[in-house]
């Protein structure tokens, strides 16, 4: 956003310095970007008299002059200097611009020194509106008055010593897409006073000779208000040189007095409008829906093809402008405009960014309007503006034609002064916070408060502090300690889930994986991948094409970094990443999860030349490792249902009882790493840190140590099972033989294949396991341990139906 200083002190009547001006700006929020003197640029030409004008003695086109110049000001000491200029208006007596030796000419980019120009010296320049950059005017140097000021600069003579100032304004603020909003803010500062404004009914004198109307599709939300009034008999020549001066100072090219206007009013108040040329309006205006295959010729000189609904004004013959961000070029005003439609209308912020982003359009209307001009300034806006096309251009207004309501934005909320120190922690009187809200346009009754309409970003309780905070200035906020609930040691800060995400975190970077912080958005294409992609995690505004959805897992991400790794020469990777993935858009449907992915070799190769490639059991020790550091039980089930990314015969669950599964491992689907462009082979696992059940009381210290000094026993057996049996089904009958005396179950050893088959018949094969006892109390008799082992064989047999081997 920018202005000039006088262009702000239209709104604010102030005696600030434009540095306290500057400061209060990025105090509250409006951070200045950059602040252009016009002194700093043309501070050095001064008004010069040529005393004489002859004939160049070696050029036809070139004039010799004495120049007479002041460089101490007006009433100094007069120094005459020669200049070479080719100007065919220069003359004796002529009152111009000088730019003495030295000066860096903007228009140019040349700086000035002593020359010689065809054998005569010349020092300094007589200077035309162009080499100044005040114009496009190079037809001659600069002619002023006879009366001009000698010595003067030629800056404070015709009023250009105006600093520009150019803020940075976030998308929460459009009420400071005006420069009266920005007033408003440095007057409820307390730099000044926010100037009256006035908004005089224009009458209108003959019926409108065309009507408006929109489309009831549009009306409730695309284009809730249209407005507009035809003026007869305008002049539209070149603007009054005080708006050509506003709007050049702001890099705007001026064009004629109609489009001028319109550039004023969308800068000054922010209320962007639109003048169509009523000789090429054929008919009726009609906000609708554009058609298939329509197009239009902007004013930019760009023909674009409409997309189907996109919103458009049209007449009864075409579309002749994008609703809300250009105009079109077949019904834009030029010098021969006589009788023209000014319009004003509110347009949806959505609609209107989803147009301009599709058919990549930026203009100042549409920057305004999607992020949310005043509704309620409408039809006020209107009134303003035919006012001045009317000491302009003059002319004879018409009624005002509309369609549509201002919509009701009216909304209140409970305004509590004691919430400012404990939100913000400042202590602010309540009739001072009562004033700033009043200055900055909010309604107070009672304990509510009304924003403004031109507020559309206030939507809560805690705005309304930021607002008063924000005005009182947050640099008076100061540091103090946060007061200790009760004397003592304090209680832990971090919560169990918190301590169990940082142990995770350690233990799987003490395991030699990186870390990773992926985006929490995925393409649609991947989150399909892995049992997401559906309507209820799709955002509605996507910032790219491959950010669409939110993740189900941690995994797609994981594996775009490895394959982007891999494309840059980087093979072996062992990555992590600990953060939320989704199941839904709403509270609650997110779960924390821990999520590591190993690819290419276990290790790098040795001077043997021997490598290992990563396999199932990489993932799976490392899985156990995250599980044990953050307390989950040992004792743990190994299933086989796992999810469709991992490969179905390479992968696991490691579950509490049937349903609660705490972690999936194996083998990642070669499907899915041919998707994400992943050079295999990769095994990954995902921890659900949520699911595995917290103690129930945590102890002070460490349980005690139980150790035995008696003398392990090993018995080993083997059974004949059925093939397609698994291993882990004869551990875990094994283990719950006798739970007090076996300390683990390890199978050693599988028999099957032709062999097998041969002695134990088809479909069978041999398992065989070792079981260790270790007695607590006592050395085990060889009575017990017979006992012991009857009950292994009992319990295997009944779990698999196999036969103890012979």
């Amino acid at each position: 956003m920018k202005f000039t200083l006088s262009w702000l002190k239209d709104h604010l009547e102030t005696e600030a310095s434009l540095d306290d001006i500057l400061y209060a700006l990025t105090d509250l929020g409006l951070e200045v970007e950059e602040v252009s003197d016009p002194a700093e640029k043309l501070g050095a030409f001064r008004i010069a008299k040529v005393i004489e004008a002859v004939q160049h003695p070696n050029a036809d086109r070139l004039r010799l002059c004495r120049v007479a110049t002041y460089p101490d000001g007006p009433g100094g000491r007069m120094e005459e200097v020669q200049v070479v200029c080719g100007a065919p208006n220069a003359r004796t007596g002529l009152v111009g611009v000088f730019a003495p030796v030295g000066t860096h000419v903007p228009g140019t980019g040349v700086d000035l020194k002593p020359g010689v120009i065809r054998g005569v010296e010349s020092n300094g320049m007589l200077c035309s509106e162009r080499e100044m950059e005040l114009s496009d005017d190079h037809d001659g140097i600069i002619d002023l008055p006879e009366d001009a000021p000698l010595g003067a600069r030629f800056i404070d003579y015709r009023g250009l010593n105006d600093p520009m100032i150019y803020i940075k304004i976030t998308p929460n603020r459009p009420d400071a897409l005006g420069v009266r909003g920005i007033a408003r803010d440095l007057a409820a500062r307390g730099l000044g006073r926010l100037k009256p404004q006035e908004v005089p009914a224009v009458e209108g004198r003959f019926d409108s000779p065309i009507t408006v109307s929109i489309d009831l599709g549009l009306k409730e939300k695309g284009c809730p208000l249209f407005a507009g009034r035809v003026i007869r008999g305008v002049r539209n020549g070149p603007s009054p040189e005080w708006l050509q001066k506003r709007l050049r100072a702001i890099g705007l090219r001026p064009i004629s007095a109609l489009v001028d206007i319109t550039n004023f009013f969308t800068f000054d108040l922010n209320r962007p409008l639109h003048v169509f040329d009523m000789a090429k309006v054929q008919g009726n205006l009609h906000i609708r829906p554009a058609r298939e295959g329509e197009s239009l010729l902007a004013l930019d000189g760009k023909t674009y093809s409409l997309g189907e609904g996109q919103m458009v004004i049209a007449d009864d013959q075409g579309v002749e402008s994008l609703a809300g961000i250009m105009g079109g070029e077949h019904s834009g005003c030029t010098e021969e405009t006589v009788d023209v439609f000014l319009e004003s209308a509110y347009w949806d912020p959505i609609t209107i960014a989803a147009t301009g982003r599709a058919l990549r359009i930026n203009s100042d209307a549409r920057y305004r309007f999607e992020r949310g001009v005043d509704p309620e300034f409408t039809l006020p806006g209107l009134e303003l503006a035919t006012k001045m096309v009317l000491e302009l251009c003059g002319g004879e207004p018409g009624q005002v034609v509309m369609d549509g309501a201002v919509p009701d934005t009216t909304r209140r909320y409970r305004f509590d002064p004691a919430r400012v120190i404990s939100l913000v922690g400042m202590e602010i009187p309540e009739a001072d916070q009562r004033a700033t809200l009043e200055a900055l346009g909010f309604r107070l009754e009672g304990d509510q408060a009304i924003p403004p309409s031109w507020r559309p970003d206030v939507l809560g309780e805690a705005d309304l502090i930021e607002e008063v905070a924000r005005i009182a200035s947050l640099t008076k906020l100061k540091g103090r300690p946060l007061p200790r609930a009760q004397a003592g040691v304090p209680r832990p800060i971090l919560t169990p889930m918190q301590r169990r995400e940082q142990a995770a975190r350690r233990q799987l970077a003490g395991l030699g994986y990186n870390e990773c912080v992926t985006y929490s958005f995925i393409d649609g294409a991947s989150a399909e991948l892995f049992g997401g992609g559906g309507d209820e995690v799709r955002l509605q505004n996507p910032i790219s094409s491959e950010m669409t959805h939110l993740r189900p897992d941690l995994l797609p991400g994981l594996l775009q970094a490895a394959a982007r790794n891999q494309a840059r020469g980087f093979m072996d990777l062992a990555l992590f990443e600990v953060g939320a993935a989704f199941t839904g858009g709403e509270p609650g449907e997110q779960h924390l999860q821990a999520a590591g992915l190993l690819v290419g070799a276990a290790a790098a190769r040795d001077p043997f030349g021997s490598r290992r490639n990563l396999d199932i059991f990489d993932a799976k020790a490392d899985a156990e490792a995250v599980l044990a550091a953050i307390g989950a039980p040992a004792k743990m089930q190994i299933g086989r249902n796992v999810p469709g990314w991992f490969h179905p015969g390479r992968a696991g669950q490691m579950t509490l009882g049937p349903k609660l599964v705490l972690a999936t491992f194996g083998e990642v689907h070669p499907k899915v790493l041919k998707a994400l462009d992943v050079k295999g082979p990769a095994v990954a696992f995902t921890v659900l840190l949520e699911n595995p059940p917290f103690p129930k009381a945590r102890a002070i210290t460490r349980p005690a140590l139980t150790a035995s000094g008696l003398q392990a026993v090993e018995r080993d057996f083997a059974f004949v099972v059925d093939e397609r049996v698994e291993a882990l089904t004869l551990v875990n009958a094994a283990q719950g033989a006798d739970k007090a005396l076996i300390e683990s179950v390890r199978v050693f050893d599988e028999f099957s294949g032709p062999k097998a088959v041969a002695q134990m018949g088809e479909g069978k094969k041999s398992l065989a396991f070792t079981v260790r006892l270790q007695p607590l109390a006592k050395t085990l008799t060889e009575e017990e341990i017979e006992a012991v082992s009857k009950k292994v064989i009992e319990k295997v047999t009944k779990a698999t139906g196999g036969a103890l081997r012979g």
